[in-house]
């Protein structure tokens, strides 16, 4: 599993963050940024949880 934001979708409301910041943070652009590439499957419902409340639908999971 290897979450990706596409930051040209992402308006940095920071769900994702708050939904997994160990994954997932909001640096300075304003925009979400992925932190962890390689999260363990024990974050494989927070990730997959931040990408369905992504608004704009930003968040991919590729390898799933």
């Amino acid at each position: 599993m290897k979450p990706v934001v596409d930051r040209d979708l992402c308006i940095g409301c920071g769900l994702c963050q708050d939904t997994c910041p160990e994954v997932f943070v909001i640096e300075d652009d304003g925009l979400a940024h992925v932190i962890n590439e390689s999260p363990g499957h024990e974050l494989y419902g927070q990730v997959r949880d931040a990408a369905d409340i992504c608004p704009v639908e930003a968040i991919s999971i590729v390898g799933e």
